[in-house]
């Protein structure tokens, strides 16, 4: 039998990851997944994020993605996922699965700006464009969140990416009343009865953070919502495929979780979280 998790977060060299789908899938199959799920970057008319996200003609990508659930029949569940970002020029419309994220927030002149490219992009944002106001560019981040969250997708990426690079505090206090009401408030746009929250590791595998995402707080409010969550590694290369498990699991337990949710062929299994 094989593992109680599964890897359906993960990019490929298909737009802003390391490996193609097939060495993707190989490492999920090798580290023991039900499931392999491919979740490529949705295009956004951004002209920044070219080569940074799938093509708007997703063709290559469908038949790539089917030629693997084919090779891997009956030894592990390939699906055909989509990460959407909050200014996707495409839709979901054909994937078994979506994964809705917020990669942008508006500034106060009403340019956006990608809260997850890297620290010093982040710090010119913070000091130019909102005049280093923590609370400013939290509620603005969080309101795209809020948007994303109430169109109910299966999965809600990675849900206070705000915080990729703030582990020292370095752009807000997530401890401030304020910065986690704007973060509550986004949380609780989203439907439980529909949507999965995700435990996220992908920044810690890339070096960003020493914890998952989302903060223990949002796990415990979700919980008391009745909201379920799943395991993501939101990786990136194929050595990264279920990178962390065990501490986002361990994260999991603190919130009062006893379970995850493998999204499969057939539709969703519950797993014990005992990674």
């Amino acid at each position: 039998m094989r593992g109680a998790f599964c890897s359906v977060h993960t990019h490929s060299r298909m737009c802003d990851g390391k490996n193609t789908l097939a060495e993707m899938a190989r490492a999920a199959f090798e580290a023991g997944a039900v499931s392999f799920g491919a979740s490529g970057h949705s295009h956004t008319p951004l002209p920044e994020d070219e080569g940074e996200v799938l093509p708007a003609d997703m063709t290559a990508y469908r038949a790539e993605v089917l030629r693997l659930r084919e090779e891997y029949a009956g030894r592990m569940d390939v699906l055909l996922g989509i990460e959407l970002d909050n200014l996707a020029d495409v839709t979901a419309e054909g994937f078994d699965y979506w994964i809705g994220s917020a990669h942008h927030m508006r500034d106060r002149e009403g340019g956006w700006h990608a809260v997850d490219w890297d620290r010093e992009t982040l710090e010119r944002c913070f000091r130019e464009d909102f005049s280093g106001r923590s609370r400013m560019m939290a509620e603005s981040y969080y309101d795209e969140v809020r948007r994303m969250a109430e169109r109910k997708p299966d999965i809600l990426g990675h849900v206070d990416l705000i915080a990729k690079f703030n582990e020292a505090g370095r752009f807000f206090d997530e401890t401030d009343p304020a910065y986690q009401a704007a973060a509550l408030e986004a949380l609780h746009a989203a439907d439980p009865k529909e949507t999965l929250l995700e435990i996220n590791t992908g920044a810690m595998s890339r070096g960003y953070r020493s914890v998952p995402y989302p903060a223990l707080f949002l796990l415990k409010e979700w919980r008391a919502m009745g909201g379920k969550i799943i395991l993501t590694a939101d990786a990136h290369s194929a050595d990264a495929i279920v990178y962390g498990y065990a501490q986002a699991a361990e994260l999991g337990r603190a919130a009062g979780f006893a379970r995850s949710v493998l999204p499969v062929l057939a539709g969703r299994e519950e797993r014990p979280l005992d990674i």
